[in-house]
């Protein structure tokens, strides 16, 4: 499977537009609650550099682009209908946003930083609502859900546990496996609240919801996207500030900003890579006056002031966050090709400390599944099932017929 990152939020807050600015894609967009119904899936991309260089070779990418030594690697976005308050007891659309977020490794969420929109994702006025409340909120959300989920028929799992010596973090992580969570975000979580595994059945609901709160930071670690950053008063961005205090990255961000600037670098008048403090025009006599206006805006509100418009950074910060790092599987390690002679064609994201068999079963669990030995193509040496993969390893991968 591959990493996901959800983009998660109330209703209003610019969630699609984030979407649309980080994927490229067109999911529709307009200023009224339960715009996005279905999921949107969209590809967004992570700039590393490219081991051509270190190869002196041209790449040829199969599922990523090079650009001038630098690789895009694809991560998955998934753009969710918006959160209302009870969610978790199905209001709203709460049961198919919670659903959608199942497999999410990542969240980023997409907050109002300039207070414009209530609990609901009503427009209230600017700087009428106090952006802190939606991060409290989101938090409660997903734990409720989660506590739901661990309770039913939560007495017969601590019975058991207890009558046939069973361990509840084991039977715990069955139970939660289809959310992402695994068996040791459970074990970590009995073992930092000092709860006893030996008697589960006297478990507070309190101790239960503490396991939820705990699983969730563990297993989808979430960043803040302060959105429409452009238009909020000095006084709610310094908001952040608190928001950090609760342990999260803020990124200051302008969704729209950034569509504008990838749209009209699409149209080839300015020269704009997703990332950037700045942008160049190229045609300036095809530039309307508005269009030169909203630009000036931008340069001066968004890129000058914060020095990007946040949406490359909050991708980038999300791989950070997962300690995710890039492999290259080859099938030939000495002109580093795959069978159909493309060089360096596939990058992956893998978990910092994942092995060459791991990597064997990202390409196919057949590879996985017979797997002799790998050979790493940077040194030539021959290395085994346990090799810790590093940062832009390119490995040959040896399997049984």
């Amino acid at each position: 499977m591959s990493m996901q990152i959800g983009i998660v939020g109330k209703p209003n807050v610019g969630k699609s537009t984030f979407f649309n600015a980080a994927t490229d894609a067109h999911a529709e967009i307009a200023n009224y609650p339960f715009t996005t119904i279905d999921a949107n899936r969209g590809v967004m991309y992570v700039s590393k550099p490219c081991p051509c260089k270190d190869f002196n070779v041209k790449c040829t990418p199969h599922n990523s682009k090079c650009i001038n030594g630098t690789r895009f690697v694809p991560i998955e976005a998934i753009d969710v209908a918006g959160l209302v308050p009870d969610a978790c007891k199905g209001r709203g659309l709460g049961n198919k946003f919670l659903d959608d977020l199942r497999q999410a490794h990542a969240l980023i969420h997409i907050v109002d930083a300039s207070g414009s929109a209530d609990e609901e994702g009503n427009p209230c006025g600017l700087g009428k609502y106090d952006p802190l409340n939606d991060v409290d909120f989101l938090e409660k959300e997903i734990n409720y859900w989660l506590l739901e989920i661990i309770k039913k028929s939560w007495e017969t799992v601590a019975r058991r546990c207890e009558v046939e010596g069973k361990k509840i973090d084991n039977m715990l992580g069955e139970k939660l496996a289809g959310l992402g969570i695994k068996e040791e975000h459970v074990h970590n979580a009995i073992r930092n609240l000092n709860l006893d595994g030996s008697k589960p059945s006297k478990w507070t609901e309190d101790q239960l919801l503490a396991i939820s709160d705990y699983t969730r930071k563990e297993s989808k670690p979430m960043l803040i996207a302060f959105n429409k950053c452009d238009i909020a008063t000095d006084e709610h961005m310094k908001k952040a500030d608190d928001i950090r205090k609760k342990g999260y990255i803020v990124v200051p961000t302008s969704a729209e900003s950034e569509l504008a600037l990838t749209k009209a670098a699409k149209k080839g008048l300015i020269e704009y890579k997703p990332g950037s403090s700045s942008f160049k025009i190229l045609k300036d006599s095809e530039l309307s006056e508005k269009q030169k206006q909203g630009l000036d805006y931008i340069k001066t509100n968004v890129l000058d002031k914060y020095g990007s418009t946040g949406i490359q950074k909050c991708i980038e910060d999300s791989v950070k966050m997962l300690d995710l790092i890039v492999a290259y599987p080859v099938e030939d390690e000495t002109h580093l090709t795959d069978k159909e002679g493309r060089i360096l064609p596939d990058a992956h994201f893998m978990k910092r400390g994942s092995t060459a068999k791991d990597l064997a079963y990202k390409v196919h669990t057949d590879l996985g599944d017979h797997f002799i030995r790998a050979i790493n193509a940077r040194t030539h040496r021959i290395i085994g099932a346990d090799y810790k993969l590093e940062d832009s390893d390119v490995i040959r991968i040896v399997a049984d017929a």
